[in-house]
């Protein structure tokens, strides 16, 4: 089934006098909402006593909750000490997001810095994968590291690098940010046929049974010539890309992945905006 759902808390939560996320998923639920993704962007520091408060909620609620690993990961980073760290927060994020009830651990693989992109892409890979050993280690193998695809020119993940990413083990799923990639490419997703490319290239990759279940970030977003420069909210319309072309291509190929919305401010509106022009397509 297809999930929408906002990257943690709108504006509107608060303005209404809610005060902690454990009080999100009835909220989202009464908003035909039904994901969530909780960000540990910087840094994990979520007890498991309230990390079980927001499952027993969201579980009551039907909301299928992902997480957002620190920001501060670089598996291209050439100091080992460095590394560590990563393996570190992406072992914190998942031990924390277990406590959450939830399964998916988006990623931000790793910044080229000064290497060459080829080496930045190798290292990558080559810690993906003691990552992955670090979580079966503690118990966690059953966790989905979703590596992101990026905006910026500057960072590793843009579609190919992070679909080759998954080729490395089944339990890695693509987190296809359809923002990252218009702004990354100069504004390159404008029409159903541009989104269709993406989705082709994933279902060639990866086939198309592991391309159905996709993780997703939608946004609209400002860029520059260097890529991402920020979210925006759907009601910024001189912004793309828009989730009209994506839609029909969902509900034609039968695509069941979980779609979380980044719009500054206004994630869980225009969440549900998502979800009303996905169902208008019955």
């Amino acid at each position: 089934m297809i999930k929408f759902g906002p990257a943690g808390n709108s504006e509107s939560f608060y303005a209404q006098g809610y005060k902690s996320t454990w009080q999100a998923p009835k909220w989202l639920q009464e908003r035909g909402l039904n994901a969530y993704e909780y960000s540990f962007g910087r840094g994990v520091n979520l007890s498991e006593e309230s990390a079980g408060k927001i499952r027993a909620e969201a579980e009551k609620y039907g909301i299928t909750v992902s997480a957002h690993a620190p920001y501060f990961i670089n598996l291209a980073n050439p100091e080992r000490e460095k590394i560590e760290n990563s393996f570190r927060y992406i072992t914190e994020g998942a031990k924390a997001l277990n406590f959450l009830g939830g399964n998916r651990l988006v990623v931000h693989i790793g910044a080229q810095q000064k290497q060459e992109r080829k080496t930045a892409v190798e290292s990558c890979k080559k810690n993906l994968a003691e990552a992955l050993k670090h979580l079966d280690d503690m118990g966690l193998g059953h966790i989905h590291i979703c590596p992101e695809t990026m905006g910026k020119k500057s960072q590793i993940g843009d579609l190919q690098e992070t679909l080759d990413f998954c080729l490395m083990d089944e339990r890695l799923i693509p987190c296809i940010d359809f923002a990252h990639l218009h702004a990354l490419h100069g504004g390159a997703l404008n029409s159903t046929e541009d989104f269709a490319q993406v989705l082709d290239e994933m279902e060639r990759i990866l086939g198309r049974e592991r391309a159905r279940y996709m993780h997703v970030h939608f946004s609209t977003i400002e860029f520059t010539p260097a890529g991402e420069k920020q979210h925006r909210t759907f009601a910024e319309d001189q912004y793309g890309p828009r989730f009209e072309h994506l839609a029909p291509l969902l509900r034609e190929r039968e695509y069941a992945p979980t779609i979380i919305c980044e719009c500054k401010g206004t994630m869980a509106e225009d969440a549900g905006t998502m979800r009303a022009i996905y169902d208008a397509l019955k």
